[in-house]
């Protein structure tokens, strides 16, 4: 007899067997160096799209300043229908012998009718008070610096994606760390065990051996997971899909870095973007208090313009056609103190930009100076860590053979595992500190980046084109 539950409970297994085999055939494998890492960081991620479409809209503020100096035309067209809500009478006054006034009425209707006009007029303004220049100033050190935040956008995207492609390596190299770790431990806790049951050693050093084990286990399986993040994060970063296994073909390595502190402060003085953006800041604040000034000064506007229409004519209406040309001028007398207000205000955040601008240089200097030094302190790190992990494989292969010639301990062999351990950890750190100060230090100095021309073809604005751009 046919079982339909049953059929059905097999095919949604067999579905879900389908499902899981089909994800395991096709999860992607890519294999990248740190080059690639960059290019794909820099044509995919999310924050280079959003700094190139801020420059582009800059841009369009900026023609839009512009623009304002030239001819305006506008046309208008009105249509109405209408008339009297009541009937209109007229009044005839008329004269009997010569004296007694009669009036006669006349029912002259509600006068409903309809009325067509039309006007093109055109318009320039001759002088603003410095409202359009102020204006357009604004506009062009808002794009210069949108511009800029272009170039901000790929050094900082370089800085993250080399950032996690270090961290993947790092998070790799912790993960063998432990896993050498472990493998030590279980043939040292086989030989122990071994010894054990020849009754040469005591239950208790199985026992520790164990624990240590179990120690060393647990910080394989954090290692493990703390991997399977990184990779994550490094595929988000690329723009690819977060369950892409990863295949790094560089390694933390070191590679002496030759300018002393005195060049990179001079580098990140003429090149760093951040200088560049608050000099930028406080032109527009500038622009903006000549904006406020021309509150207090005339404006002058040539028009010409052009006019036909009238009540009762057929549409469009195109009779009783007049024209005008002339010259308007207005100026403000007295606003009870908005226009002084304006100013006062605009002066404040000029302050305010200037100011900005100078803790700014001291926070560069500061980075520079913090990172550089960070990076000599993590390059003495890998000399003094590489001699301790020499040392420590040397004392852990002493602590075995004397454990196994039964002149040494238990505990020895454990505490120089767990010494050679700590000592390659350091070593792995040293290197990892090493290269993410180094990129670091490039990023507070403000070194460009460049795109691959197949990723992207758009030349990349440097400090001195963007300012020299309008």
């Amino acid at each position: 007899m046919f079982n339909y539950k049953k059929s059905q409970k097999v095919l949604v297994l067999t579905a879900a067997l389908s499902l899981l085999c089909t994800q395991s055939v096709f999860a992607e494998t890519l294999e990248l160096d740190l080059d690639d890492a960059v290019q794909r960081a820099l044509t995919t991620n999310p924050a280079v799209k959003i700094a190139i479409s801020q420059k582009k809209g800059s841009k369009a503020e900026l023609n839009a300043a512009r623009s304002g100096r030239g001819i305006s035309i506008s046309v208008n067209h009105q249509s109405g229908r209408g008339g009297y809500a009541d009937d209109q009478y007229s009044r005839a006054l008329t004269s009997i012998s010569g004296s007694t006034p009669i009036y006669t009425e006349e029912n002259v209707g509600k006068g409903i009718g309809n009325s067509h006009s039309n006007s093109i007029t055109a318009s320039i303004p001759i002088y603003t008070g410095g409202q359009l220049s102020g204006t357009i100033d604004q506009a062009k050190a808002n794009y210069k610096s949108y511009a800029l935040g272009e170039t901000k956008a790929y050094i900082e995207m370089k800085k993250t994606a080399t950032d996690g492609y270090f961290s993947l390596l790092q998070a790799g190299n912790m993960e063998n760390l432990y896993q050498d770790s472990v493998n030590q431990l279980e043939e040292h806790l086989k030989n122990v065990q071994a010894q054990y049951d020849v009754g040469v050693v005591a239950k208790v050093d199985v026992l520790r051996s164990e624990v240590s084990l179990a120690n060393a286990q647990q910080q394989l399986i954090q290692a493990t997971n703390n991997y399977d993040v990184a990779e994550a994060s490094l595929n988000k970063i690329i723009g690819t899909s977060l369950d892409t296994t990863l295949k790094l073909k560089d390694s933390l390595q070191y590679t002496p870095y030759e300018n002393d502190m005195q060049y990179c402060l001079d580098y990140a003085s003429m090149n760093r973007v951040d200088l560049e953006q608050s000099r930028l800041a406080v032109d527009a604040a500038k622009g903006a208090v000549k904006v406020a000034k021309s509150g207090f000064l005339p404006k002058v506007n040539a028009s010409a313009g052009e006019a036909w229409g009238g009540s009762g004519s057929n549409w469009p209406g195109d009779d009783k056609e007049n024209w005008t040309v002339g010259i308007s001028a207005s100026m403000n007398i007295f606003d009870s103190g908005v226009t002084l207000s304006k100013v006062h205000a605009a002066e404040e955040k000029l302050l305010q930009a200037e100011e900005t601008y100078r803790d700014t240089v001291d926070t560069v200097e500061l980075e520079v100076r913090s990172n550089y030094l960070g990076l000599r302190e993590a390059e003495k790190r890998i000399s003094t860590t590489q001699v301790a992990v020499a040392k420590a494989e040397e004392d852990f292969h002493i602590a075995q053979v004397r454990y196994m010639a039964g002149v040494g301990t238990n505990l020895d062999v454990i505490d120089a595992q767990v010494a050679l351990t700590e000592a390659r950890t350091n070593f792995v750190n040293a290197l990892y500190d090493y290269n993410t100060s180094k990129i670091a230090l490039e990023t507070a100095m403000g070194v460009p980046v460049a795109v691959a021309p197949a990723a992207n073809t758009t030349k990349l604005p440097t400090m001195s084109t963007a300012s020299a751009e309008e």
